[in-house]
């Protein structure tokens, strides 16, 4: 199952979606402090702490730490010793897993290959440690996949959004019913909305200051089923962003 960008888990049947969106809520409210893990790469360097930065300003006691490492794939990830132990030892409450920012929004056969495998093997260690795995949904480049202009001639920005919005949800389905946190979705919104000022960093792929908090206030109000309110900001429109970020509170399947 997945959260859309109104915060709705698909693909799932009504009364197991109700289940799960509850035991997710429930094990965030009642965690204190409620014990949060991202695992990634640069997309994730700086939303850790800004989603902890947040948390705490809205009045939450939280823990987070992060296995962001430059360029790591899903794949590396779950061979890797390193993160391995801190997902096994850390008494966490969720394991937020991010993939390389590009494989997710490759061909099927090739996506299937590269992160499915890798999807399955973390969510395993995660919930082996009792802790509950959710995908983060990331955003597409700012001119679409460049690197790979064979694979994707004249892309866009808005195919590639939408090719990750379906690798994801295509990994969280072999990852046996995984909560994906829509974070580029949101951004999608965001941009349609001309708020997107300083999302992105020079590079047009990285986010920029308002990209990591973007970002952070989608978590905290898919966590908390609540708006950033209290936190305040210097980035851009950033008014804008927390309420942007607050469509993504969770609900289960059929709920409207």
């Amino acid at each position: 199952m997945t959260l859309t960008a109104k915060g709705q888990a698909v693909n799932t049947p009504d009364a197991e979606g109700r289940v799960l969106h509850q035991a997710l809520v429930d094990r965030v409210k009642k965690a204190k402090p409620f014990r949060v893990l991202f695992v990634g790469n640069s997309y994730s360097f700086k939303i850790p702490k800004q989603f902890a930065k947040i948390a705490e300003a809205e009045g939450r006691n939280v823990e987070v730490s992060q296995v962001t490492k430059g360029g790591w794939t899903m794949k590396r990830h779950a061979k890797s010793e390193e993160t391995l132990g801190r997902i096994g030892k850390g008494n966490w409450d969720v394991v937020v897993l991010q993939e390389q920012s590009q494989i997710p929004s490759f061909e099927e056969q090739q996506r299937k290959k590269l992160m499915d495998p890798a999807v399955k093997s973390l969510v395993k260690a995660i919930r082996d440690a009792d802790a509950i795995p959710v995908l983060f949904l990331t955003w597409g480049r700012k001119d679409g996949d460049k690197a790979n202009a064979k694979m994707f001639p004249s892309d866009s920005y808005q195919a590639m959004q939408q090719r990750l919005q379906h690798g994801y949800r295509q990994a969280a389905k072999a990852g046996g019913g995984v909560w994906v946190v829509p974070v580029g979705e949101v951004w999608s919104r965001v941009r349609k909305a001309g708020d997107d000022v300083g999302l992105y960093a020079k590079d047009g792929s990285h986010p920029a200051a308002a990209g990591n908090f973007l970002g952070a206030c989608v978590f905290y109000s898919a966590f908390y089923d609540q708006e950033v309110k209290q936190t305040q900001s210097k980035v851009p429109k950033a008014k804008a962003l927390k309420q942007a970020a607050a469509s993504v509170r969770l609900s289960a399947a059929g709920d409207k």
